[in-house]
C-alpha cells in the first residue's frame, strides 16, 4: 500500500479550524511592511491563513483580524484580492 503524502495543515485565523494548506489562502506581510495575497504560499514574511469563503473574508474585514495577526494595517484592497481569489477558485 502506497502511503499518501501527509498534507500540511494550517489554521484559519478566523474560524480557528485546521485545514489542508490547499483549502486556505495565505496573506503575507513582508519585511518592507507590504501586505498581499500570496497565491503560491511560498513568499517570505509573516503569513496568516484564511478559509476560501467569502463569509470568512467578510468576517476578517469586519473584525480586522488580519491586521491583528500581521501586526500592521491591512488595506481594503487586500480583502478585495482575497475575494477575487475565492471567486476565481470556486
Amino acid at each position: 500500500m502506497a502511503r499518501s503524502k501527509k498534507q500540511p495543515l494550517r489554521k484559519c485565523v478566523i474560524t480557528q479550524e485546521m485545514k489542508p494548506k490547499k483549502e486556505l489562502i495565505r496573506v503575507v506581510r513582508n519585511k518592507e511592511g507590504e501586505v498581499f495575497v500570496d497565491q503560491s504560499g511560498k513568499q517570505n514574511g509573516r503569513g496568516a491563513y484564511v478559509s476560501k469563503s467569502l463569509e470568512v473574508i467578510d468576517q476578517a474585514e469586519q473584525k480586522q483580524a488580519l491586521s491583528r495577526h500581521l501586526n500592521t494595517k491591512v488595506d481594503a484592497s487586500v480583502y478585495e484580492d482575497l475575494r477575487k481569489a475565492v471567486e476565481g477558485n470556486s
